[in-house]
């Protein structure tokens, strides 16, 4: 029995010790070796919860990257040690994940997932641009892909653009490029060279006319016209300049209200695509926590809300929407400018912002620990208090003795004034007591 134990044990640690061996950790001499290869790494605070809630993520991540044979070196890097390597990467907060590839360096804002985590890390370890040479591959790739970007033709000014883009973007998504023999047979272009985005069960052509700049029109359809929306994705879409409209539902307790106005949502964004796309992104959120937090009030579920990613303003119907009609109404009103705005980023509001995250800040700490949260709120009130006690009782202690002082210098004076009141009846008996004994001599 006890052996079986110690043959566990053994077991368990030699897994440890090969999980931690796929993560290396990295010191000030990082700098000198960065150039080699290619680095996703994490740097950290020993005290950040969150970078403890991603160490078995990341050692996850080392563990698969090494099993696939991906070139990627997993690293992570002590920011408050090494701070010096840390400013020079442009470190502000801790966990900050970075995949170094030469001098260049890419920060992942995505979800602290494997899955996502890896996916970014192969995307752009691999080059900018990735070959499609044939129908079968093509076809493959557009089977992983729910949005996907390719350039169709050969050498162009077009192609240099859509290169220079790419190496920007490539941190969001995965970028093509192909011939226009290896296109699907519905597929047919006007013209070659182009750029065409393959998403939501059909595909859409740049026009540089008609959509701006090459790098904007991509920012703008890197998403599905309709989506499953979170903290991260809301954070993205920021980037896109479009307001978001979310209909918040509960999927775990779904009714007939939020099922419907999620189908109308949905029709809207497939049905109305070439009037809302420039501006409108569509989706759905699960739970209102997270819209809560970021409006400071409470939403109703189900609702409807449109969100300005980039100001946090945001606008509500001003009655529950229950048709189409209702919802074109409403989202027009919102784009013309007629609906009423709540929110934003004023001074007001920013202030406002402050105190609530404090107020959230506080409950949270009490509600998961409050034993710590007593403690963390408690000291200091007590060592104020205690200051402004001691302060107190100091003050009236200065008080008293200058009033002792004063009580004896006016006992003094008062002294002094008997004293001086007191010598001249004291001549006044000496003289009548001399004058006494002279007449007595006379006589």
């Amino acid at each position: 029995m006890a052996g079986g134990k110690a043959f566990l044990l053994s077991a368990v640690c030699l897994w440890s010790t090969a999980v931690f061996a796929f993560v290396e950790e990295l010191d000030g001499s990082f700098k000198d070796i960065k150039n080699d290869d290619v680095w996703l790494v994490d740097f950290y605070a020993p005290w950040c919860g969150y970078c403890k809630k991603l160490e078995p993520v990341w050692n996850d991540v080392g563990a698969e990257l090494k099993r696939s044979g991906s070139p990627v070196r997993i690293g992570k890097m002590d920011a408050t040690a090494f701070t010096g390597v840390a400013s020079d990467f442009g470190v502000r907060g801790y966990p900050t994940i970075k995949l170094i590839k030469g001098e260049a360096s890419y920060n992942y804002k995505g979800p602290r997932s494997k899955d996502a985590i890896i996916e970014f890390a192969n995307r752009l370890a691999g080059p900018v641009l990735r070959s499609l040479p044939s129908k079968q591959m093509f076809e493959h790739v557009l089977r992983r892909h729910d949005v996907l970007f390719v350039y169709v033709g050969g050498v162009s000014p077009l192609k240099d653009k859509y290169t220079e883009m790419a190496s920007e973007l490539i941190v969001h998504t995965y970028f093509f490029s192909a011939l226009e023999d290896v296109l699907p047979e519905t597929v047919t272009l006007n013209e070659v060279p182009a750029v065409l985005v393959f998403k939501d069960g059909g595909h859409f052509v740049y026009d540089e006319y008609a959509d701006g700049s090459l790098s904007s029109w991509v920012s703008r359809e890197r998403f599905l016209s309709y989506l499953p929306i979170d903290g991260y994705t809301l954070y993205d879409l920021g980037d896109t300049g479009k307001l978001v409209a979310i209909v918040i539902i509960d999927e775990k307790n779904p009714t007939e209200d939020s099922i419907r106005l999620r189908n109308l949502v949905q029709r809207v964004a497939t049905e109305y695509r070439d009037h809302y796309n420039r501006d409108v992104q569509f989706g759905h959120m699960d739970g209102s926590e997270y819209i809560n937090s970021l409006i400071m009030g409470e939403i109703s579920v189900p609702s409807i809300i449109m969100l300005n990613a980039t100001s946090e303003q945001y606008f509500l119907p001003k009655k529950p929407v229950s048709t189409l009609e209702e919802l074109l109404l409403f989202i027009n009103s919102v784009l013309d400018g007629t609906a009423e705005g709540h929110g934003g980023d004023g001074v007001i509001q920013r202030v406002k912002r402050l105190a609530y995250d404090a107020k959230s800040t506080v409950q949270s700490v009490f509600r998961s620990s409050p034993i710590l949260g007593c403690f963390l709120f408690g000291l200091p009130v007590a060592v104020i208090s205690l200051m402004c006690y001691v302060l107190c009782t100091a003050s009236a202690a200065d008080d008293g003795t200058e009033d002792l002082k004063q009580d004896e210098e006016d006992e003094d004076e008062e002294d002094e004034e008997d004293e001086g009141q007191g010598r001249p009846a004291l001549l006044d008996t000496t003289e009548e007591t001399n004058k006494s004994i002279m007449d007595k001599k006379v006589d």
